[in-house]
């Protein structure tokens, strides 16, 4: 069987509804929730009946939208924790926001601060003031950071890919031949994680049931890197807080695949579309989830074709296992692509 799930990124929506993501944006839940529920509106009406949502790429989705939900520190997960070390947020008024570069290069890890002690950060505290706020108003559900919607499935980025967010490609040369002071900072990451997550999953209903792990520099380390020095940190961040893992990687990633099955909380997979499905399934059997995106030079083009053809191969290489085609709507797609993909997702 297969679904779909779309989102809209922001880039769309500042072009098309003419939002601009600035500070308030994204400080300021209530102004938030008002241009949320505008940029809802506006997409629906381009893309009637697809049940398209206005969320990040792979994360949020419309059959757990809520008009009433209100995200606080809707931040990318890597973003708030370069913050928490004294990182520079910069919005960017038609795109995604990001941080300052590397506020970790160059430093020891025996010089990171106690994660639990982060949580008196006053982006913390805000972030917690302005939950109660939003519930205090009786009318309003606050969605607190590191959720997306109301499902209970909370997302990080992986300890590597925050690694190299924080340190930038220096940690890929740690890895090499500074292991330990590499796996240091990995732990401390997935520590940093944890005391956020159990910080806020409180103020989420139903509190954290699945745990979505961005891990999306994990194409460029060689298996054997990859099991001995991510999966036993990954491990533990979902052992520690009692939930299943849903593993995000979004580049060639068929070289992971026997990685992956040293994840026992593994539920689900997500990835890029040059992994192949076929190889998904003969190592994991067809009741793993499994969600894919189309190649992006497939979504760029003006010739619908190719990825009518690409969707064929997946669902017969799928053979009848747990499917979701993801779509992450760009500016730049051509309608007649959306279109196409949600045709074909629904055959």
């Amino acid at each position: 069987m297969h679904k779909k799930e779309i989102t809209i990124s922001k880039g769309w929506v500042a072009q098309h509804v003419g939002i601009v993501f600035d500070q308030q944006y994204y400080f300021d839940p209530m102004h938030r929730h008002k241009l949320d529920l505008q940029a809802q509106d506006a997409v629906e009406g381009h893309f009637p009946g697809m049940q398209v949502f206005f969320s990040e790429s792979n994360l949020g989705r419309y059959q757990f939208y809520n008009p009433a939900q209100v995200l606080v520190g809707g931040i990318q997960p890597n973003m708030i924790l370069g913050m928490l070390l004294g990182a520079e947020f910069l919005p960017a008024p038609a795109h995604d926001a990001d941080i300052s570069p590397m506020p970790w290069q160059g430093r020891s890890p025996d010089e990171l601060p106690d994660p639990a002690a982060l949580m008196e950060h006053e982006v913390i505290q805000l972030f917690s003031r302005q939950i109660e706020q939003v519930n205090d108003s009786g009318e309003m559900v606050a969605v607190p950071p590191l959720f997306w919607d109301s499902s209970g499935r909370a997302a990080i980025h992986g300890v590597l890919t925050t690694a190299q967010k924080l340190c930038g490609e220096d940690v890929f040369m740690d890895l090499l031949v500074e292991p330990e002071r590499a796996v240091q900072l990995l732990n401390w990451i997935a520590d940093g994680f944890v005391a956020m997550l159990r910080h806020f999953s409180p103020s989420q209903p139903g509190g954290l049931e699945m745990l979505h792990i961005g891990e999306c520099s994990a194409c460029m380390v060689d298996p054997a890197m990859f099991a001995g020095q991510i999966v036993p940190v990954l491990n533990r961040i979902c052992d520690e807080l009692d939930c299943e893992m849903r593993m995000h990687s979004c580049g060639p990633s068929d070289h992971l695949l026997e990685p992956f099955k040293q994840m026992p909380r593994l539920t689900s997979l997500d990835l890029g579309g040059e992994t192949s499905v076929a190889r998904v399934r003969e190592i994991f059997g067809a009741g793993l989830h499994v969600s894919i995106a189309p190649p992006v030079s497939l979504l760029t083009s003006n010739d619908t074709v190719p990825l009518r053809e690409w969707m064929a191969g997946v669902r017969e290489a799928n053979d009848g296992g747990n499917l979701t085609f993801l779509l992450h709507i760009e500016a730049e797609y051509p309608m007649a692509i959306v279109e196409t993909f949600a045709q074909e997702a629904q055959r």
